[in-house]
């Protein structure tokens, strides 16, 4: 299982971050193709990023590229370099269908028989930032190699009309509907970034909200974060220690033949241990 507790993203022409896009302690990299880079630098940029991919050392970090969206020819080019690379993961701007979802498994399929790559090696992270593509989430989720859907709350507010908030109130049904999609569909779901980077007191109070509806990590924008998202994404000792007693209850009743027990007085029911064992698995106690 893959963690996705905090994504960071690192403009693709800039050739220090992404040098050193390993060394923060993300989970994952999302090196930028699309809005970071200007149009005149989208082929420097494609080439510094497919190099990186293929020589620089990032153990345990997933490596993300967010190509360029469909409406524009170069996301094949962007698509080739990167599968070339040697890239994990594939993040599509702007999804808003489940055709869309389709092509760009057509694509992958294509791209990595030419390099030689296993078919189906590359995930897919559906960006779903417009009103449509919100509607759709149930289907974008759904769709073949699709393992993580992120809200882009900046491009949404702006297609709404409304102003982008500290307290996000304009993007409270965009969260529940893309949590709800995600979790139907098994996949991860990735909250929006933080884009004060100095408030870091907003950002915990932000990803503490995020993570009690249900999101399982979150995109950044700057370094800053990581350790805060990271922190906030893991169960704390009181949660672990919680799980474990749920756990061992439910070892000793089957030893002991019972059909129910309970831990602090209240009842351990499937969704109780499914809940516990998930908790484990966060910090590696499956």
């Amino acid at each position: 299982m893959k963690r996705r507790r905090s994504l960071l993203f690192v403009p693709g022409n800039n050739p220090g971050m992404v040098a050193n896009a390993g060394v923060f302690g993300a989970d994952g990299v999302i090196f930028d193709l699309e809005d970071a880079v200007a149009q005149d630098q989208k082929d420097g940029a494609r080439i510094l990023v497919r190099n990186a991919l293929a020589v620089l050392p990032m153990k345990g970090c997933e490596r993300i590229v967010r190509i360029n969206s469909m409406d524009r020819p170069i996301w094949l080019e962007d698509l080739e370099a990167v599968v070339a690379g040697g890239a994990d993961s594939i993040m599509l701007p702007k999804a808003q269908s489940r055709a869309e979802m389709e092509e760009l498994d057509r694509a992958l399929s294509d791209a990595e028989k030419r390099v030689g790559r296993e078919e189906g090696a590359l995930d897919v992270i559906a960006l779903v930032e417009t009103p449509t593509g919100v509607e759709n989430s149930g289907d974008i989720a759904t769709a073949r190699r699709v393992s993580g859907m992120l809200l882009g709350a900046e491009d949404l507010t702006a297609a709404l009309g409304v102003p982008r908030t500290v307290d996000g109130e304009e993007i409270s049904y965009a969260r529940g509907r893309m949590v709800m999609a995600a979790k139907a569909a098994g996949i991860d779901a990735i909250d929006t970034p933080f884009t004060d980077t100095d408030d870091m007191e907003g950002l915990v109070k932000d990803v503490l909200f995020a993570r009690s509806i249900g999101f399982d990590g979150k995109a950044l924008i700057s370094p800053r974060h990581v350790e805060a998202v990271n922190r906030a994404f893991t169960p704390t000792d009181g949660e672990m220690e919680w799980a474990r007693a749920v756990v061992r209850a439910l070892e000793e009743g089957e030893r002991a033949g019972k059909g129910a027990v309970s831990v602090g007085g209240k009842m351990v029911d499937a969704p109780v241990a499914a809940r516990a064992r998930k908790t484990l698995a966060m910090r590696g106690e499956a």
